[in-house]
């Protein structure tokens, strides 16, 4: 047990470390995305050229994905303290999250496909 903890901590180092070499990265050279995205970018790039083997960093990043709902429960209880939200200026911007959330899962899920369907071949 103490080990799988030990693993996933390190793990969740090791992807911790991108966003900081990205954060170097975005100062160094004045680059206009967040540090986050640019990390991201750097994880996958080293994922893809085999720099970083996916097993370095899966558990971590399971972990992280599992618990990922807990980073928004403060913000969706915050949202409640708000009268507007019920208004009708709320089911609007409840309607425009819906529309892009919908947005993002399917253009999330055609990029999936793409990319299964090119392993395939």
């Amino acid at each position: 047990m103490l080990m799988k903890i030990v693993t996933i901590f390190l793990q969740i180092a090791l992807i911790y470390s991108f966003l900081l070499l990205a954060m170097g990265l975005k100062q160094v050279f004045a680059i206009p995305f967040p540090a986050t995205l640019i990390g991201l970018f750097l994880l996958f790039f080293a994922l893809v050229l085999k720099i970083v083997k996916l097993e370095w960093v899966e558990k971590g990043a399971n972990w992280l994905m599992a618990e990922l709902l807990l980073f928004f429960i403060p913000s969706a209880v915050g949202i409640v303290n708000y009268d507007e939200i019920v208004s009708w200026q709320g089911v609007n911007i409840v309607l425009l999250i819906g529309f892009s959330t919908f947005i993002v899962m399917s253009l999330t899920a055609l990029i999936v496909t793409r990319f299964k369907g090119a392993d395939a071949a």
